[in-house]
């Protein structure tokens, strides 16, 4: 039975506009971008045919060319596609948090450093820089390391932090694992890190670690 036969709400595309976005399962979603199945399976088979061969949503994102065109369905066409909507996204929560924008929203904050730090197979760490009324100054990625960690110099952090007359900043790093729980050495930085700021009067608002999920806040646990 094709989709069309189903039932109207439980039709993705239907499903969308009744329920919104958040509503739809990642073969779901995945399924209105494919738009169609193949021989035999709707596009929902399809998708929840690729999110097992690839193991996740987020495998299946962050695929290179050859690996994602060669599975059931997909192509260049599609990889194109899937490169231009991820690229809108990113650009989207740029425009969010532009020069100028003040921090009034967690989730725009979250949604931006994870659609630019998520895609990485190495670690990158980057900081958010803020003007006195939290408003946004600059976001840089400062140190780049292996899928083990990156180097991270507190003296290099607080000359870009002077450069940028920074007076709060927000760090962010990547676990190319997935995981999004801080280790003995991020815990370690971070105060570092703070301590180091804290000589020329600049905040540290939070630290997030950017995995497969929710990003992981040091201020929403009680750590910065």
């Amino acid at each position: 039975m094709g989709i069309k036969d189903w039932a109207a709400e439980d039709r993705p595309r239907e499903k969308l506009l009744q329920r919104g976005a958040g509503a739809l399962t990642d073969a779901e979603l995945l399924a209105i971008f494919l738009r169609t199945g193949t021989p035999g399976k709707s596009a929902v088979d399809l998708a929840r045919e690729l999110l097992t061969d690839f193991g996740s949503l987020k495998a299946l994102l962050d695929a290179d060319r050859q690996r994602f065109c060669r599975a059931n369905g997909l192509g260049d066409a599609k990889y194109t596609q899937m490169q231009a909507v991820m690229e809108m996204a990113r650009r989207h929560f740029r425009e969010v948090l532009q020069r100028g924008s003040a921090l009034t929203s967690p989730e725009a904050t979250r949604a931006y450093l994870s659609a630019q730090l998520r895609g990485y197979s190495y670690e990158v760490f980057a900081c958010l820089f803020l003007d006195n009324q939290h408003r946004v100054i600059q976001l840089e990625e400062l140190f780049k390391g292996t899928i083990d960690g990156a180097a991270v110099y507190p003296r290099e952090v607080a000359k870009k932090a002077l450069h940028h007359n920074a007076a709060a900043v927000i760090f962010a790093h990547n676990h190319p694992s997935g995981i999004a729980e801080p280790s003995q050495a991020d815990r370690h930085i971070t105060e570092k890190l703070k301590q180091a700021l804290a000589l020329f009067d600049i905040r540290v608002l939070d630290h997030f670690i950017i995995g497969d999920g929710m990003p992981y806040s040091f201020a929403e646990h009680g750590l910065i």
